[in-house]
């Protein structure tokens, strides 16, 4: 997979969700992604955005344009240095929520991407990528 272009954005306040939304969908615009496939890509991005601030802290959010071979998508990366989630199986399980929110977020991005990967200590931090491919 080659990357073929970057974006970092620190988040560290809800204005910084908004950015991510705002170039997620920007980035979805122009490499020509479906309507529904930029309200997916939009949605998980802001949920995770959302996550990395409320539960983790702040942190960075980045955003790359990705290509393996005739495939273009996007790769978002979430990291922070926050709790940590102590069980991750039980964090992708809609209803579970360590917050106040409708605990959607983690399974409910999952759900809305081709591609989810997520890495999480406690006492460390959480780093969740997702890929959401053009057309796929």
């Amino acid at each position: 997979m080659q990357v073929q272009s970057s974006q970092t954005i620190k988040v560290s306040g809800s204005e910084d969700v908004v950015a991510v939304r705002q170039l997620v969908r920007k980035c979805a615009l122009l490499l020509g992604f479906s309507i529904v496939d930029q309200t997916k890509v939009v949605t998980a991005s802001s949920e995770l955005a959302r996550n990395l601030l409320d539960y983790g802290g702040g942190g960075v959010a980045c955003l790359e344009v990705v290509q393996n071979g005739a495939r273009v998508g996007l790769r978002l990366t979430f990291e922070d240095e926050g709790p940590g989630i102590p069980d991750i199986e039980m964090a992708l399980k809609d209803g579970f929520t360590s917050g106040q929110g409708m605990g959607l977020g983690l399974g409910g991005a999952k759900r809305l991407s081709h591609e989810f990967e997520i890495q999480s200590a406690v006492g460390q931090g959480t780093k969740v990528s997702i890929i959401r491919w053009k057309n796929a």
